[in-house]
């Protein structure tokens, strides 16, 4: 949820949030109203976003409607895929952990 929050808050706050950064976000280019991509429009922030590409909650589709809507707002984004990656992948005290991933794709 942390992605979301973030992407919420710099879209709510756009004089006061310069840059986000996000890892392993899910959920972030659905259906709902409140989805993260529907909002990037108001963020003036610089936005980086590492991806892993085995994370159910994040599909490929949604990857790329969510840099899409980045896109088409004129926001300074950045993408990475990290093959192989598990949702978690960056956190060292859980058992998906991977001090090594490169990512795949990138810069935007």
């Amino acid at each position: 949820m942390g992605v979301r929050h973030a992407l919420h808050t710099a879209a709510a706050h756009p004089d006061r949030v310069a840059a986000v950064a996000g890892f392993h976000g899910s959920r972030l280019a659905t259906e709902d109203p409140h989805s993260p991509h529907n909002v990037v429009d108001r963020i003036t922030a610089e936005v980086y976003l590492a991806h892993a590409d085995a994370d159910p909650g994040l599909p490929p589709e949604q990857i790329e409607q969510l840099d899409a809507a980045f896109t088409a707002a004129g926001t300074t984004f950045r993408t990475e895929v990290y093959p192989g990656a598990d949702h978690g992948f960056t956190q060292s005290d859980t058992d998906v952990y991977d001090a090594g991933p490169t990512p795949a794709t990138g810069p935007n």
